[in-house]
């Protein structure tokens, strides 16, 4: 199953090359650019599914807007429940075996540095458990993190990117 891994590099095309996920093609014409790019078809499957997973989980979920922008109205019928103040997340055991001890330690970072609010951790969550490969490794973890900032057109901390998209085994100490 090469797709797995090969599955994370189109992802990666896609945040590249496309800003805000609302703003990209759709996916078949899309499907037609990752498959121009190089990308065989199982893969590109995978990551078309995996793309509209997360736009399912994306659904009612509405993030702060910039600065200077009102805020979008919630979808019809759909509650917003955010997280209280002091609220603390369990993860069940599925969620631990899937995102390892180091995941979670990440989502928690990101989360009280102010980077990732209660609702975009869930989806997250949601998409690292439609993951095709257990346990998930940190690096593939972070891809998923971007690629839910990108669903939203939200833009992370210089910092935050900067973590996300560090190689720690490259990392010189000074």
């Amino acid at each position: 199953m090469r797709y797995i891994c090969r599955m994370y590099e189109v992802l990666v095309f896609v945040y590249e090359h496309y800003v805000g996920g609302g703003s990209g093609p759709d996916r078949e014409r899309l499907g037609r650019r990752l498959h121009s790019a190089g990308f065989e078809r199982g893969e590109i499957q995978q990551a078309l599914s995996w793309l509209a997973g997360l736009d399912s989980a994306a659904q009612g979920i509405h993030v702060a807007p910039p600065a200077g922008q009102a805020p979008a109205e919630p979808a019809a019928g759909i509650p917003a429940w955010p997280a209280r103040p002091g609220s603390q997340r369990i993860y069940t055991p599925e969620e631990q075996e899937q995102l390892g001890a180091e995941g979670i330690a990440c989502l928690l970072f990101l989360e009280n540095a102010g980077a990732l609010s209660a609702e975009l951790r869930e989806v997250v969550i949601d998409r690292a458990l439609a993951a095709p490969e257990s346990p998930l490794s940190l690096d593939d973890l972070k891809i998923i993190i971007m690629m839910v900032y990108w669903r939203f057109d939200a833009d992370p901390d210089v910092l935050v990117l900067d973590e996300l998209c560090d190689d720690v085994e490259r990392r010189v100490a000074h």
